[in-house]
């Protein structure tokens, strides 16, 4: 945020006028409606003296973000990450554990549309891999019905344990990789 907004926003709720915050820094009232405006950016001594005038840090100025953005953001990441880290429920309950993290969603308020698009984009990823798994057993399924049934012997059948074992990892690596992108996109 610029720091021309910050202080309009910190003289709001301190209740100042324009007036009085020029009063008590000693800047001239036009200045201040520039900082505000955006339409210059502040020297360093004339926000020194309007931090002092506001009773502010002066670093509080300067930061990009307010504090309690900070935090939000950090929330953020922090409930991404956990969020993620439910869909290896799958270990356990490998046909519904995308109920988990539908859960967890579902009672997490005030999230950005984007958290939450990038949680429902986990939990679509989820739900395929449900759908892949099956197609993959039922594949498995299919290739030893056929082999059993054409040859009569069970030579060359496919253990039902290589592509179940398969799909684990997979979903473990797509769980990671995507650990990977909350880590830098939130």
């Amino acid at each position: 945020m610029h720091p021309g907004k910050k202080i309009a926003e910190i003289r709001k709720q301190k209740g100042f006028t324009q007036e009085e915050l020029a009063d008590r820094s000693q800047i001239t009232v036009r200045t201040i409606q520039r900082m505000e405006a955006g339409a210059n950016t502040p020297q360093s001594f004339t926000l020194k003296a309007i931090a002092k005038a506001l009773e502010v840090d002066y670093e509080m100025l300067l930061s990009r973000e307010e504090p309690a953005v900070q935090a939000a953001t950090g929330d953020i990441r922090h409930f991404m990450i956990l969020f993620n880290i439910s869909c290896f429920s799958y270990i356990v309950v490998p046909w519904v554990h995308c109920l988990v993290p539908m859960y967890i969603l579902k009672k997490r308020k005030g999230l950005p549309a984007e958290a939450v698009q990038y949680c429902r984009t986990i939990i679509r990823r989820q739900v395929y891999w449900v759908i892949f798994l099956h197609l993959a057993l039922l594949c498995v399924l299919g290739y030893n019905y056929i082999l059993v049934s054409v040859r009569g012997s069970k030579e060359g059948a496919i253990a039902y344990i290589w592509p179940f074992l398969l799909m684990y990892f997979t979903n473990a690596l797509i769980i990671l990789l995507q650990h990977r992108k909350i880590r830098t996109t939130f």
